[in-house]
């Protein structure tokens, strides 16, 4: 425990909740040093402030850029209390002691997420701030600093019940929050200067993340885990609206950005994605969301319970009426209309999120994923197709090459090795993440003849279908096991050793097929 709070130095730039707190320290006899914006706004709810120039007697200048750093602010923060050093230095300085910082930082990461210039950024980063922030959180043991305004109520309240001073492990999870922000802040500063500078991987990569869950577990219950949002904005997970439903778990994140994003990549009209960890079970495009919805479930109706159900376009009742016949753990749209939402509610458990917006597939940015001491950074997979090249004597129809690019579309979502099979803008069958891509062609026609036997049909929907494969077929067996199911044209990025031999086993079939030179591992 400390002494009593006597000074405390407030400057910030989100003013929320700036008044009440300055009255609350007001009242418990607490000096209030001040700057700028914070003391106007503390003078004018009729709290007392000295301006930090008269306290130093040094002006602030360069229009603000220099006021706070300077030894008569730092020495009060930074002095070990009961040094007798620090304390002659303090006597012979004229320097007092400051026992309270509230700090929060220029909005860089809001100015730079608005699109403004260059230099506008430039301005937005606060320099004195952090220097302020880290010098109170290293001298935690006598100093309080707060980054936070939701915090503001915590330190009066711990200084009520301690007569005005707080403890040691208080003001040591305030000092760890601290760094946490200006690490995080000097994370989006520097990512945001790579990208002004054109250095897609610089020599040191920093990341930052906002807490926004804590998770009852990780994949498993045995794994702690907690959910951060960061880096570049993105319509999806990380900005929806929960409406209704339990707490999302780490799974249902996951799965749920996974059939977001693949929803995402169809923007010609209404499209519904069904996830089942982390893989597309069912993906359809329609005339409408409600039969899009129908076609996607008709694909295979066992796996898409206890999934997650995305949509390309704002879910209305008729169409939410009829997820409400499937048990599903999240349903994810860019909006939920007023009906559809009414319909829902009848499901308490059922999480339902809006987005707001769908994100952009062809959006450059980056994914990140750890490895044992590191990380693999890398750019996120933009694209789809940019050159077809028909590669067998038959071309396919205009109805095979959209099939083609619905299909290709889908595998670019599916864990590698994938093989799926559309036809009519509907998946029949998916296969995935198997260690042989002739495995998974055999499951997927398998898929296919299952989702036909379940709807009645006596024969295969793998009948008359097309089939993708994210990667090359390293040999035609594979692209043979389509054959055998009944697929007509066959899409793929080709680059195997074994093309000449893969496309002579296409033309021996009657096969179309078309090379994309562009490869989809998912993994």
């Amino acid at each position: 425990m400390t002494s009593p709070i006597k000074r405390a130095l407030i400057s910030v730039s989100d003013k929320t909740g700036l008044e009440d707190f300055g009255k609350a320290l007001a009242d418990q006899g607490v000096e209030i040093l001040s700057t700028g914006g914070s003391a106007k706004a503390l003078r004018d709810a009729g709290v007392p402030v000295t301006e930090v120039s008269d306290f130093t007697g040094f002006p602030e200048i360069m229009d603000g850029r220099v006021k706070t750093l300077q030894p008569t602010i730092h020495g009060g923060l930074l002095a070990i209390r009961g040094n007798a050093e620090h304390e002659a230095a303090m006597e012979t300085h004229g320097i007092q002691p400051i026992d309270l910082l509230a700090v929060n930082l220029y909005p860089f990461e809001a100015t730079v997420a608005g699109g403004a210039d260059f230099a506008t950024c430039i301005e937005n980063i606060d320099i004195g701030g952090p220097a302020l922030i880290r010098a109170a959180a290293k001298n935690h043991a006598f100093v309080t600093v707060v980054v936070d305004p939701a915090d503001y109520a915590r330190v009066t309240d711990e200084m009520t019940a301690n007569g005005g001073a707080t403890t040691d492990e208080f003001r040591k999870g305030l000092a760890a929050k601290a760094y946490a922000r200006t690490g995080a802040y000097d994370a989006a500063i520097a990512g945001w200067f790579a990208g002004e500078t054109g250095e897609t991987f610089p020599a040191r990569a920093v990341f930052g993340g906002e807490l926004a869950q804590t998770l009852r577990y990780g994949e498993n219950p045995h794994q702690q885990a907690a959910f951060y949002t960061g880096g570049a904005a993105r319509p999806g997970i990380a900005t929806a609206e929960q409406l209704q439903g339990k707490e999302l778990s780490f799974n249902n994140l996951n799965d749920t950005d996974a059939a977001f994003e693949l929803a995402a990549e169809f923007t010609d009209g209404p499209a519904c994605v069904i996830v089942k960890h982390a893989n597309p079970c069912g993906v359809a495009v329609a005339d409408n969301l409600i039969d899009a919805y129908k076609r996607a479930l008709s694909c295979d109706t066992e796996s898409a319970f206890g999934g997650i159900i995305a949509f390309n376009r704002a879910l209305d009742a008729a169409t939410a009426a009829e997820v409400a016949e499937l048990f599903a753990e999240v349903i994810i749209a860019p909006e939920i209309d007023a009906d559809a939402k009414a319909v829902l509610a009848a499901k308490k458990n059922l999480r339902v999120l809006a987005t707001g917006a769908m994100p952009d597939p062809a959006e450059a940015g980056m994914t990140v994923r750890s490895l044992a001491g590191g990380y693999l950074l890398q750019g996120r997979d933009d694209r789809v197709l940019e050159e077809l090249k028909v590669v067998t004597q038959r071309a396919p129809s205009d109805r095979e090459m959209a099939d083609l690019k619905f299909a290709f579309t889908v595998a670019k979502h599916v864990k590698s090795n994938a093989i799926v099979y559309c036809k009519d803008g509907m998946t029949v069958g998916v296969g995935a993440g198997q260690m042989s891509r002739v495995n998974s062609s055999r499951i997927a026609a398998w898929k296919a003849a299952d989702a036909a036997r379940v709807a009645g049909d006596g024969t295969s929907w793998a009948e008359g279908s097309v089939v993708a494969s994210d990667a090359f077929f390293p040999f035609a067996d594979g692209l043979l096991a389509a054959a055998e199911a009944g697929a007509t044209a066959v899409i793929q990025p080709g680059g195997s050793m074994r093309d000449d031999e893969v496309i002579a086993a296409a033309d021996e079939q009657g096969l179309a097929m078309v090379f994309t030179g562009m490869r989809h591992f998912r993994h």
